[in-house]
């Protein structure tokens, strides 16, 4: 589906945005819940009211629920579960399955699964005793994974590729036959997901030790916890993008957003005040915060984004609209998402007439010269969820942009594209066969 997309006639004064849960927490805590022997349906209620709960779990979230019910389920019998395009549901359920005895599963997944590597995890298990075995490609899916009792022990594990090999690990920790500890060769990608998973495991009763080098699960076992999920401050992370581009007012309610939240993403607010964005407490309800306009943009832009590479994108195209120049370093993680998210940039960003560098790997740089734009664009998200909402808000400085594969929002924010028109903009599914055709009489 493509949708072209055009601006609000009017300013944005009150907006009012409802945020999805944390896809992050809440898919940690359905590994967690399921890890201590809780159904995973009795997670659901983290994220709202019943009524609200399908209109908000994006498809990841819902692929690990499901996954997890089918595997509570079918504990005794081979089975096969389709993952969609859920790395996160590849990881953690690898390691789940592979922890627990009896269970007999393939895990598969569409296409762009197949390029999300997995061996890194399936290394580490396999040293802990796991029997995991590849379908196809060496250290990708498909998967067979045979549930034993694993051993702990120390492993080494490069770090600098995916956070979520880490957290796999150490969720599962506490069910292997001995204390296990995790040492990080190389710096760590994402590192507040590891820490999200370490608070998360804390809060359950577990003992994690974390040091600069290494993680370390030394003892205790998972118990009940009444944890309230956050709103998402991935997605925020886009709504500050439509305020620095529009200078209109937002407020996101519906979950708490805190400063001091355990989502490194949290670090939106930090970044987007450099251009231009304010966060207050809202006075809509306890939690939520307003975004407001400042006329305080920084000249340039120079962050390191190894913390938060999912930033990168909303960052990239805030600053490129607003012509401020930017050296982002620390993504190399970007090139093994959804799509290569560094090279998609570089190329997207071209077509509204800014030539970015890559930064040999792991980064980008633009110096703020432009070249004229030849066509309107036509953005293509690669059916990157990320890539998708971060291009929309383009159509502030260029009415009429078209977005490509519009639907794979939905792998993290469903209600993504319904709540960019409540803001006024004008969001339209393009034909083009009926575009191309000025004056249909003319050809009877």
């Amino acid at each position: 589906m493509i949708y072209q997309i055009n601006p609000p006639e009017e300013l944005i004064e009150e907006g009012r945005i409802c945020l999805p849960p944390s896809k992050s927490m809440l898919n940690r805590a359905l590994l967690l819940n399921a890890l201590r022997g809780t159904e995973a349906s009795e997670s659901a209620p983290f994220c709202g009211e019943e009524g609200e709960r399908s209109a908000t779990l994006s498809d990841d979230v819902r692929v690990m629920s499901e996954a997890l019910a089918l595997l509570s389920r079918s504990a005794a019998a081979p089975c096969e579960i389709n993952l969609g395009e859920s790395g996160t549901a590849l990881r953690f359920l690898t390691a789940y399955a592979a922890c627990r005895p009896g269970i007999d599963v393939t895990l598969t997944g569409a296409e762009g699964l197949s390029r999300r590597p997995v061996g890194l995890l399936v290394d580490a298990l396999r040293s802990c005793g796991a029997s995991v075995e590849y379908l196809g490609r060496e250290g990708y899916a498909p998967l067979r994974v045979k549930g034993a009792a694993l051993r702990g022990g120390e492993l080494r594990v490069d770090a600098t590729v995916s956070s979520q090999f880490i957290s796999a690990l150490m969720m599962v920790a506490p069910l292997m036959s001995a204390p296990l500890t995790i040492v990080f060769d190389g710096e760590p990608a994402s590192l507040p997901y590891i820490k999200m998973t370490a608070e998360m495991m804390r809060r359950r009763g577990v003992e994690v030790e974390m040091n600069p080098l290494s993680v370390a699960v030394t003892g205790g076992s998972y118990r009940p916890v009444a944890e309230k999920i956050e709103g998402d401050w991935s997605a925020a992370a886009f709504w500050y993008e439509v305020v620095a581009l529009t200078a209109g007012w937002i407020n996101l309610v519906n979950l708490p957003l805190p400063s001091d939240s355990i989502q490194g993403d949290a670090a939106a607010a930090r970044f987007f005040e450099m251009l231009g964005v304010l966060t207050d407490p809202s006075e809509e309800e306890e939690g939520a915060i307003s975004l407001s306009p400042s006329p305080e943009v920084f000249g340039r832009l120079d962050l390191d984004l190894n913390d938060y590479p999912d930033l990168a994108p909303p960052l990239t195209v805030t600053c490129c609209m607003l012509g401020v120049p930017f050296r982002f370093v620390g993504l190399k993680a970007l090139g093994i998402k959804e799509s290569d998210r560094l090279q998609a940039l570089v190329e997207e960003m071209e077509r509204i007439g800014c030539t970015l560098e890559k930064i040999r790997d792991f980064g980008l740089e633009w110096d703020g010269k432009r070249h004229p734009m030849i066509t309107m664009p036509v953005f293509d998200p690669r059916g990157d969820h990320r890539l998708a909402m971060a291009f929309a808000p383009a159509a502030t400085y260029i009415p009429g942009i078209l977005v490509r594969d519009a639907e794979c929002v939905s792998k993290s924010y469903p209600g993504y594209w319904d709540a960019l028109r409540s803001l006024g903009f004008s969001v339209e599914e393009y034909r083009p066969a009926e575009a191309e055709t000025e004056n249909p009489e003319e050809e009877k």
